[in-house]
């Protein structure tokens, strides 16, 4: 009963994890293209929120999968090096365009606890193993 308690713990919630990465990687992006005023933070914070959310969806479970195919350093290396590439290629692209202007300002928060997350997540995976 307590591992359904666990699990069902609004804070291990799926759409929370989603809403809190739109929400606060979309106005991380708003605030670094602030200096070019609201017509340039609003569809900032619209792209950068959908593509942390998608991300926040997509990230763990491909990170799991290519942990669970491979073994020793590659398991512990290639997951979150072929994330953070994606990634950063993906907000890169998206941002460019989209017209952001200030493409590195808006990606750097992102891209970098995206990256973080990656390797700490997979460090965890092997820890389990």
């Amino acid at each position: 009963m307590a591992q359904l308690a666990e699990n069902t713990h609004p804070l291990r919630s799926t759409a929370l994890h989603v809403a809190f990465a739109f929400v606060a990687m979309g106005g991380w992006a708003a605030f670094a293209n602030r200096g070019h005023g609201p017509e340039a933070m609003l569809p900032a914070f619209a792209v950068q929120g959908a593509l942390s959310a998608l991300i926040t969806l997509v990230m763990k479970r491909g990170l799991e999968a290519g942990h669970a195919r491979l073994t020793g350093l590659p398991a512990r290396l290639l997951p979150p090096l072929i994330s953070c590439t994606a990634i950063g290629a993906l907000l890169f692209a998206v941002h460019g365009l989209a017209g952001t202007p200030e493409v590195i300002r808006t990606i750097a928060v992102p891209w970098t606890v995206s990256t973080l997350y990656a390797f700490v997540y997979v460090a965890s995976l092997e820890r389990v193993r």
